[in-house]
């Protein structure tokens, strides 16, 4: 499982450092999380997620239990000194692997808000323009007007 967690923090990470710099890969990522959230992703993702903090919560419970155990003994027994070190790093990649998660989202979300800001302040800039535009013409021709 921890091979596969580090791999799980891995892939986070590059998306984390894709989606922070603009590239042609940020365009297609951001895509395929659109899609990604689309239909049944949301709840497959919850999910997981809610999967991924019940593990976590485990590991932790089984953590306190060797630490009671050793404090109960007096002595440290080298096989929950083993178990020990295996279940912290468990609950430490199933952390991380958590919040990095929710960094992907954000990042995701404010993505898309800033594209969606764009857009409106492109549409926004070209209705400026064009009512300039109009309103010169109207002054032009109320100008050729009086002259006449």
């Amino acid at each position: 499982m921890i091979h596969l967690l580090f791999t799980l923090l891995m892939v986070q990470m590059a998306f984390i450092l894709i989606l922070s710099f603009a590239n042609p890969l940020r365009n297609l990522l951001v895509k395929g999380l659109d899609l990604s959230k689309q239909g049944r992703g949301p709840l497959v993702t919850k999910t997981v997620a809610a999967t991924m903090l019940v593990v976590f919560g485990s590991t932790v419970y089984t953590i306190t239990n060797i630490q009671k155990r050793s404090k109960e003994a007096g002595l440290v027994n080298p096989t929950d000194e083993v178990l020990m070190a295996q279940r912290l790093l468990e609950a430490t990649l199933l952390g991380f692997s958590l919040f990095l998660g929710l960094i992907v989202d954000r990042q995701h979300y404010y993505i898309r808000e800033i594209n969606l800001l764009r857009k409106n302040l492109d549409t926004a800039k070209k209705q400026s323009q064009n009512h300039q535009l109009s309103k010169k013409r109207v002054a032009e021709e109320t100008e050729k007007t009086k002259v006449n």
